[in-house]
């Protein structure tokens, strides 16, 4: 698999630096920019393909232009995210929407930020779900015959959880998990087998029995986040 450099274009460093660190932290390349000059200027080096755009409106005078035009340079090809908080009017909303773009809070934490982005760096291991996912970074442990080990949770859905591991188990695994859902109190026990495995993201796990308790819950978690 080809590796993934993600573009981080914002005006503040400390907004480039944060997600740049937590990037890094999971082995992922990235490049920054803070001008409209420096991000095209990444875009155009053929030496460092970018996987993904992480882009702030407030870069440009129409910062929605300057996304349409990432979008064309790359043929269409060229997933762009933009900073939630540079959006500044419903136009820019509807403008956005019509070119299919995500949004991801600048000031989200860091355990929410691989989670994020996730889904738009590996699209594959993600579009494959038909259930509704929640983009949620917090402990799980799991266990695959008497190997126990620890991890943190890239999303969850009513039927399954992702996990952020670059060890990840096999395809077709048996495995349980145990994991709190933000705002809960008890921990979610599951028990399933490995959907999906990627060694730059992790693993899928489709759940097979869980309590029905533990499946209100999740189902209630996702339903209100989603």
């Amino acid at each position: 698999m080809s590796a993934k450099t993600i573009l981080i274009a914002h005006r503040h460093a400390g907004v480039r630096d944060r997600f740049a660190a937590a990037l890094a932290d999971a082995r992922h390349a990235y490049v920054t920019a803070d001008s409209v000059a420096s991000a095209r200027a990444r875009l155009a080096d053929a030496a460092v393909p970018i996987s993904l755009a992480l882009i702030d409106l407030g870069l440009a005078d129409d910062g929605v232009a300057l996304v349409r035009e990432m979008r064309e340079a790359s043929g269409g090809a060229l997933p762009v995210v933009v900073f939630s908080g540079s959006v500044t009017s419903a136009a820019q909303v509807g403008r956005l929407a019509a070119m299919h773009v995500a949004y991801i809070n600048e000031h989200a934490g860091t355990p929410l930020i691989l989670p994020s982005l996730a889904p738009h760096l590996f699209p594959d291991n993600f579009n494959r779900r038909a259930s509704a996912r929640v983009a949620v970074g917090v402990p799980i442990s799991y266990r695959a015959g008497p190997a126990i080990a620890g991890a943190v949770t890239l999303d969850v859905g009513k039927g399954g959880v992702a996990i952020r591991t670059m060890n990840p188990l096999e395809k077709g695994t048996a495995v349980q998990v145990k994991f709190r859902l933000p705002g809960t109190q008890g921990e979610i026990a599951a028990s399933g087998r490995i959907a999906w495995s990627d060694r730059q993201v992790g693993m899928g796990v489709q759940f097979e029995k869980l309590s029905s308790n533990d499946q209100r819950s999740l189902d209630a978690f996702v339903d209100a986040h989603a």
